[in-house]
């Protein structure tokens, strides 16, 4: 067996830290019938560190990694590619399987850990259609999809002007004072250039958006 048991230093836990994060948020999107399953190389004998949905395998933290992982794990090490693999499998109870084996790489392109998703195909039609629908009913958020920043830009100055336009209780000189707060609290300064361009679109002075941006930041750091 090409690997066992390794030494991972402080990066390298971190960014296996950092997973944990992201298979909650998978586990969140994709519903119950997945389950996630965190491995550390560091200690083969309790090598996971997080799992989502253990029941479907019956495992908790501190299981063990299972000879298949480990298997296509030197698969994929000798492949020395992609650094994944979809194959089917059985639990404990003989239930089918979906599953794929990731590899997580470390400092110097180690690899430090290993993630496990597996699908469980017997879950039934309507949990997963009810998973694809929207959440508890809620309703759609707005989001803007845009293929290049400029565009980004004038469509998040467009619908804040108009929300703001449509405000009767904004003052008509406090309006662009409000719509540059909107921009700012929305992330939207964060791109570059986005003054010169949000001034432009609003027909201002790229100064007078920096006095708006200056006084945010006084009221905010007292």
């Amino acid at each position: 067996m090409k690997n066992s048991s390794i030494t991972l230093t402080e990066n390298d836990r971190l960014i296996l830290e950092s997973y944990k994060t992201m298979i909650e948020g998978m586990a969140d999107y994709l519903g119950s019938g997945y389950e996630f399953v965190l491995h550390s190389l560091e200690n083969l004998n309790e090598s996971v560190v997080k799992i989502i949905n253990g029941h479907h395998t019956g495992r908790q933290v501190g299981a063990p990694i299972t000879d298949l992982a480990l298997s296509m794990l030197s698969k994929l090490q000798q492949e020395d590619e992609k650094g994944y693999i979809s194959y089917n499998v059985k639990n404990k109870k003989g239930e089918p399987l979906k599953a794929t084996t990731i590899v997580i790489k470390g400092e110097n392109s180690k690899i430090i850990g290993v993630l496990c998703i597996n699908f469980y195909l017997n879950t039934p039609l309507s949990e997963v259609l009810a998973n694809l629908s929207s959440s508890n009913g809620a309703a759609y958020a707005s989001e803007t999809f845009v293929e290049d920043v400029d565009e980004l830009i004038y469509q998040a100055v467009n619908q804040v002007q108009k929300e703001v336009e449509m405000d009767e209780s904004v003052p008509h000189l406090l309006k662009n004072k409000v719509i540059v707060t909107m921009l700012y609290n929305q992330g939207v300064f964060q791109f570059k250039d986005a003054v010169v361009k949000i001034a432009e679109i609003l027909g201002i002075s790229k100064n007078t958006v920096y006095m708006h941006l200056r006084a945010i930041n006084s009221s905010r750091s007292k």
